[in-house]
């Protein structure tokens, strides 16, 4: 099964930015992974085992390093990328659906 996961860390140090860029830079080094980040938050598509397993590995190196981090997560499984909803796959997040309240 496929899935897509938002997650955003937030790690509770002054200088937040260098951990943060750090597991953005481990998420994309994965393959077969897509991941896309914006200003809060970086979604992750892939199948769902792979996906888990490796924020599993990557959030553990990046609590290894850190006084304290915040995790927070969404799994929505099942949910393919948004490139898939040009080709007849699911909507991507957000996206206005036929029919949704604007």
């Amino acid at each position: 099964m496929r899935a897509a996961v938002e997650i955003s860390m937030y790690p509770l140090t002054g200088d937040y930015r260098p951990p943060i860029q750090a597991f953005i830079d481990r998420l994309n080094t994965h393959s077969g992974l897509k991941v896309q980040t914006n200003s809060l938050a970086t979604q992750i598509w892939g199948p769902m085992d792979q996906v888990m397993q490796v924020l599993t590995e990557e959030m553990t190196r990046a609590a290894g390093g850190a006084a304290q981090l915040v995790f927070v997560i969404k799994v929505l499984p099942g949910l393919a990328p948004p490139e898939a909803e040009s080709s007849g796959g699911v909507p991507a997040p957000g996206a206005l659906r036929a029919g949704a309240p604007r």
